[in-house]
């Protein structure tokens, strides 16, 4: 990363870092620019307002949870090729990666723009408009996969039950800071977890009548117990 690129990045963390503990609008750019040890000058080659600063951390934020979700979504897939199992190990993945922020969840970018959003452009609020739809319709692609071979118990709105996942993990952040417990947020996605499971599982008859299961050689036969 050249100079450039490092500078502009520490702008954008220690940014992020400001509006996520007191607001986009108690954030000003000469504290951020005293805190990155620049030049007014220096600044403004990167970012030429506020609302182009807004702009790129919240990509940057978007980028970094959508490289989250690859990882423990993708690893889930490695491990199972049943759509259901591979989604419960994605979670327990994800809640574990919250359980290891060590001082909890630091916000939500995405929230912060919800609450302020007269602050911004238009062009701020599409950014985290379209993240949360793009979060959305990934979640609701593995739901209808799922349910193509689990037929959910109850009669549910999908789309809805795609939308949860952004509801837990953002009241789940907020939860956490209010309470001053930062597991609160690996509880609920995990809570989440067993909802999926109790949902798209077979009741136990059904399950009881298909009998013993031949033994399998495929990769979701040596899945840890725990992440399932």
């Amino acid at each position: 990363m050249g100079k450039g690129l490092e500078t502009r990045e520490r702008i954008l963390a220690i940014a992020e870092m400001s509006v996520l503990a007191k607001g986009f609008g108690a954030t000003s750019i000469d504290e951020v620019i005293a805190e990155a040890g620049i030049t007014k000058s220096g600044f403004f080659y990167h970012f030429k307002d506020k609302n182009e600063l807004a702009r790129a951390m919240l990509l940057r934020y978007v980028e970094a949870n959508n490289r989250v979700f690859d990882d423990v979504f993708g690893r889930g897939r490695q491990l199972s090729d049943d759509p259901l199992q591979a989604f419960l190990i994605g979670l327990k993945l994800l809640a574990e990666v919250m359980a290891d922020l060590p001082h909890g969840h630091p916000g939500c970018l995405i929230a912060s723009v919800c609450y302020q959003e007269r602050m911004f452009d238009r062009e701020v609020r599409a950014i985290a408009v379209n993240s949360v739809q793009g979060w959305n319709v990934r979640f609701r692609a593995t739901l209808d996969e799922i349910a193509a071979q689990h037929p959910p118990r109850e009669a549910v709105d999908l789309d809805t039950v795609a939308d949860m996942m952004s509801c837990i993990v953002d009241g789940g952040i907020i939860m956490s800071k209010l309470m001053a417990d930062p597991r609160r947020l690996e509880h609920q996605v995990l809570a989440f977890r067993s909802f999926v499971k109790m949902l798209f599982s077979a009741e136990p008859a059904a399950r009881a009548g298909q009998g013993a299961a031949p033994a399998s050689h495929s990769a979701s036969s040596h899945v840890d117990p725990h992440l399932l």
